[in-house]
């Protein structure tokens, strides 16, 4: 059941992540987007992961310590719920990135690998992420103008 458990976080964010990736600037994309009512599925899965584990798991959070953290990860339980915390706060990052990048109006053909690097290593994805924003944000201000994201038609 923890195996089940632990692929069915991601398969829960994967359809958003999709979304974003390949179809951006579709209204049920922008819709889904900007609701962080996605992560609640992935949320339910971290909680039946983390209940069976919750001492060992406030052992690790609440006096951190390299050898506390991998006690937790040796359980399957332990690391599946580590597991569906990123998927959940990767999904959120991922959102937000989507949403800042429509904002700014950044390309989707950029975004499309910037957003599937932030699925496979999201600090990687976040870094680059904020370096465009910058200079999203640096050539907005020079301008003058904001521009408006693109929208395909849904």
């Amino acid at each position: 059941m923890t195996g089940f458990l632990f692929d069915l976080s991601f398969w829960l964010a994967a359809p958003v992540w999709l979304l974003m990736i390949l179809a951006p600037g579709r209204a049920l994309t922008d819709r889904v987007a900007t609701s962080p009512l996605t992560v609640v599925p992935v949320l339910a899965v971290y909680i039946a992961l983390a209940l069976p584990v919750l001492p060992e798991l406030w052992s690790a959070v609440s006096s951190p310590d390299i050898d506390g953290f991998r006690e937790l990860l040796v359980l399957a339980n332990g690391a599946g719920a580590i597991w569906a915390q990123v998927i959940a706060w990767d999904l959120l990052l991922g959102q937000w990135m989507y949403r800042e990048a429509r904002r700014l109006g950044a390309h989707p053909l950029v975004m499309g690998p910037l957003l599937v690097l932030t699925i496979l290593l999201s600090p990687f994805g976040l870094l680059l992420f904020l370096a465009l924003r910058a200079a999203l944000t640096r050539r907005r201000a020079a301008s003058g103008s904001v521009p408006a994201p693109s929208r395909t038609p849904a």
